[in-house]
């Protein structure tokens, strides 16, 4: 069965009701059938954009990170072969929390659920919608 990673924005779009967040991929991520995972990494980029001011969520990351565990799976480790991975990108853009989605997908063969643009740039399965 294929295994799906949920980028930020769209964690942030899902929880805050955001209305560009596509119904396709809202539907699809409350489907309890699918296998459908979250990475810390993502927490801490909006961690770190709520303390640099970039961004300002409904409640607090304490409070989403429960609310995505009810809805999905977490993956915590970045083992030695996804840092080779990450490694070898090619820097098609600097954004290090995407690259390190991205490697993990890519050790994982996971699909990536984004609207980033960015992420088209690598050879990378990503979420059509």
């Amino acid at each position: 069965m294929k295994k799906y990673l949920i980028d930020r924005h769209i964690i942030i779009w899902f929880y805050e009701g955001n209305e560009k967040l596509p119904k396709k991929i809202r539907s699809f991520l409350e489907n309890e059938n699918e296998k459908i995972v979250f990475s810390m990494v993502s927490f801490i980029e909006i961690s770190i954009k709520i303390n640099i001011g970039k961004l300002k969520l409904k409640e607090n990351t304490s409070k989403l990170i429960d609310k995505c565990k009810k809805h999905w799976n977490i993956k915590n480790s970045f083992t030695k072969k996804k840092l080779q991975i990450y490694e070898n990108l090619p820097l098609h853009h600097r954004d290090t929390f995407d690259r390190i989605l991205i490697a993990h997908a890519k050790a994982k063969n996971m699909t990536i659920i984004t609207m980033d643009r960015n992420f088209k740039k690598y050879d990378i399965d990503i979420f059509s919608f």
